[in-house]
């Protein structure tokens, strides 16, 4: 949304937008509502969320937090936070290019740099999964393509 109003008072300067070009307003002013509850909703049951996807990680391989002997599980929680935050925010505003360009890029490149793909797949995966679990089904459809994105984008090599 703020990408296509920067765009737009870019490309409308000196003169009044027209209705095509100010189409995506009302597409997003539509759809306000639901994203706001939906990412209150967010809000609301990130601790759950969050601490059934790091239990489901651990249940499925002990190690993957780990690095030699350190445990790297509050490090992986505070990313995961940080980025279930972004996520949600990107879904309320419904604005993926400047996600992917104020936050996924530059986080992409951190977690590249400490190797953390195979963390990141999964994480992604089963964060996708719990929020299908708490959130109905169109609600989940406007956050996990998101969800997707990061697992693609943070997980695969």
């Amino acid at each position: 949304m703020i990408t296509q109003l920067r765009e737009l008072t870019l490309k409308a300067d000196g003169r009044y937008a027209t209705d095509t070009e100010m189409a995506f307003m009302n597409t997003y002013l539509a759809s306000f509502e639901r994203r706001l509850a939906v990412y209150q909703t967010l809000q609301a049951k990130e601790s759950d969320i969050i601490n059934e996807v790091e239990a489901n990680l651990k249940a499925q391989d002990p190690y993957l937090l780990m690095r030699g002997i350190e445990d790297f599980s509050t490090k992986w929680k505070a990313d995961t936070v940080r980025v279930f935050r972004m996520t949600a925010m990107a879904m309320l505003m419904d604005d993926l290019d400047r996600y992917k360009e104020r936050f996924l890029f530059w986080f992409q490149t951190l977690m590249r740099a400490f190797k953390t793909q195979k963390s990141c797949e999964a994480t992604y995966r089963l964060l996708q999964e719990s929020v299908r679990k708490h959130l109905s089904d169109a609600d989940a459809a406007l956050v996990c393509p998101i969800l997707e994105i990061n697992r693609e984008m943070l997980g695969l090599e």
